[in-house]
């Protein structure tokens, strides 16, 4: 290896390894200096085993020799590599004045990807649909947290905004779901189209249906004239969000699975067959596999949900977020409440810090609201334990030996109903039948331990 070859790998070796494009080097000589991963698994082979191999051997049709010896460069063309089609492009590498290598990268790994692109683009162009009424409202910058954990999350969900695939969204009630959701959609190429939200949950089963797939004209009673579109039709190049998937009716199920498979549907009364390349995103927090077992859950349907997964960490796991957490909150809330409240004291953030958090990020937002509505009564501008009353309730309730039979009876009490809610998701219906109580009765108990 030369000098100039040295110099071209100090200053290439940056952006070797993006996980988002092939890249390929070579010298003067036609030799591969350096290849990705992502490069390397497009031609099905190890990257150290082709690394000064001639790249005429590797890839017999690539120019990338053209570009070396005339200076030629292409920033976008179509090319074949191991029978996979995509679009590349290719540049010379100069130093001081003179060609010491080439480089080439793919602009787009699937043409699915480019395609969309050039959808974007057409529409970005008449202003069709960049106003489109269903939009992302967040992104991956609105997530706040340094844990680790959060950081990994996040910088696997910017990897996988730009392809296809269904992503599976598990995680406790309020713990940013619909958040995450949002961000991956306004992270890729889809942005600009549709980003349709439906709770499973939320819509009768007689009518989630129509609510999806749309009907035609005459389907039933009260039908609109013309029909109606659907969901998974509006939301064609972008993304629909099945928020508690889990609560979707199995007949409805069955349905979502055979467009899963073919991407292809039929209004309700009708017999057209309508395309539509929407993303799902599908979000849940109940243990699907226990419904699969249970039967309320498809597991064919599971596993074509379940081909990306993110597992967002309860509130409770990721405690050294709490600080950064409120300090974001509080400015919004200064917002809405029209108050000015500058932070919080640090013995009411330990306060926080050494709750568990049921409710999560959800609840911590609620009684922060809460407690800057308080310190606003008292005129002070930083928030103070007081000012958590129900924090400091539990603190004693649970800090200290109970001084009465009816105090430990609480105590263990609360703590069999959070410790079965935990183990259930959060799952009212089934903690309530666990506990062998009717469902009003565990209503009644949350609300007087103020469990969200």
């Amino acid at each position: 290896m030369n000098i100039n070859d040295r110099e071209m790998l100090h200053v290439m070796e940056h952006v070797i390894n993006n996980p988002y494009m092939g890249v390929i080097y070579i010298n003067t000589d036609c030799e591969i200096l350096l290849v990705n991963e992502t490069f390397a698994d497009i031609l099905g082979v190890d990257r150290n085993s082709i690394i000064g191999l001639p790249i005429q051997k590797v890839v017999p049709k690539s120019r990338l020799p053209q570009t070396v010896k005339t200076g030629e460069a292409n920033l976008c063309e179509l090319c074949t590599v191991n029978n996979k089609e995509m679009i590349s492009m290719r540049v010379p590498i100069y130093s001081n004045g003179q060609i010491i290598g080439a480089m080439a990268k793919t602009l787009f790994l699937d043409m699915s990807t480019a395609k969309l692109m050039a959808d974007m683009i057409v529409l970005n162009d008449d202003n069709s649909r960049c106003n489109h009424k269903y939009q992302s409202k967040y992104t991956l910058d609105d997530i706040v947290g340094n844990n680790r954990r959060m950081v990994r999350i996040k910088t696997w969900c910017a990897q996988v905004a730009n392809n296809s695939s269904n992503v599976l969204i598990i995680g406790e009630s309020g713990t940013g779901k619909e958040l995450f959701a949002h961000a991956i959609h306004h992270a890729g190429v889809r942005r600009s189209f549709p980003f349709i939200r439906i709770n499973c949950a939320c819509i009768p089963e007689n009518l989630i249906e129509s609510e999806l797939f749309g009907y035609e004209e005459g389907a039933f009673t009260g039908a609109l004239k013309g029909g109606k579109k659907g969901k998974f039709e509006l939301a064609d190049k972008g993304t629909i969000f099945l928020d508690e998937i889990g609560e979707m009716p199995l007949s409805m199920q069955t349905k979502l699975l055979t467009f899963l498979q073919e991407r292809e549907f039929e209004r309700v009364g009708g017999s057209d067959l309508i395309y539509s390349d929407a993303r799902i995103i599908a979000a849940t927090n109940t243990d699907l596999e226990k419904a699969v077992a249970d039967g309320r859950f498809r597991e064919d349907l599971y596993y074509r949900l379940n081909v990306v997964t993110l597992m967002l960490p309860p509130l409770r796991d990721r405690t050294d977020d709490i600080e950064p957490l409120v300090n974001h909150i509080i400015p919004k809330l200064n917002n809405k409440l029209n108050t000015s409240i500058e932070g919080i004291e640090a013995d009411a953030l330990d306060l926080l810090i050494n709750y568990h958090w049921p409710g999560n990020i959800r609840e911590l937002e609620n009684l922060l609201e809460r407690a800057i509505n308080l310190a606003h009564l008292d005129g002070v501008r930083f928030l103070r334990p007081k000012h958590f009353p129900t924090l400091l309730q539990k603190n004693t309730l649970l800090g200290k030996k109970p001084a009465t039979l009816s105090a430990a009876v609480e105590s263990l009490e609360y703590q069999l109903i959070i410790n079965t809610l935990r183990s259930n998701n959060y799952n009212k219906s089934i903690t309530a039948k666990q506990l062998d109580i009717h469902p009003s009765v565990l209503y009644r108990k949350l609300k007087k331990y103020n469990i969200s």
